[in-house]
């Protein structure tokens, strides 16, 4: 050894202990990134649940109308009595718009005003100027103008057009 180097004192360096590597950090719990993520997934999955729900609720109401629409339509050509089937046929699109729009715009609608919400959601004009009039005005002639095949044919159109109403 020279004057002036380092001394290397081996005894030193045998009492140190080997190097070790951290902990892996814990998954529990989870950074606020991963928090904020979850929440989001859960609003998204239960607004897509709750669209859905609402969809389907909306076309099985459609459904119900066009299945009793056929029944109807059925008795019609079995010769039923006109005036009732009028009145039926009026009946299943006054709860189909029930339940379709809100109750606040449709329940109270009655005459001229009933026709035109009937246009302005898909008649268009066939309710206030064409078979549609019949509704209205049916319950005071003994003969109705219009064959009643060619108003539940309108009815139907009707439904189908409004099965995804988003009142």
């Amino acid at each position: 050894m020279k004057p002036g180097e380092p001394t290397l004192d081996i005894s030193a360096l045998a009492g140190l202990r080997p190097y070790h590597l951290p902990d892996a950090p814990a998954w529990w719990p989870p950074a606020f990134g991963w928090w904020l993520l979850a929440v989001l997934l859960i609003a998204v999955a239960a607004a897509t649940t709750w669209w859905f729900v609402k969809r389907q609720r909306r076309r099985m109401a459609a459904r119900e109308a066009l299945r009793e629409l056929a029944t109807l339509r059925e008795r019609i050509r079995r010769g039923a009595d006109m005036a009732d089937s009028m009145r039926n046929l009026s009946r299943l699109l006054r709860r189909f718009a029930l339940a379709q729009f809100r109750q606040v715009d449709v329940a109270a609608l009655t005459g001229e005003d009933w026709l035109a919400f009937l246009d302005l959601h898909g008649g268009d004009g066939r309710f206030s100027s064409g078979p549609g009039r019949q509704l209205v005005e049916a319950p005071y002639r003994q003969a109705p103008e219009v064959s009643v095949e060619q108003l539940a044919r309108l009815v139907e159109e009707w439904v189908q057009h409004n099965q995804e109403v988003r009142s």
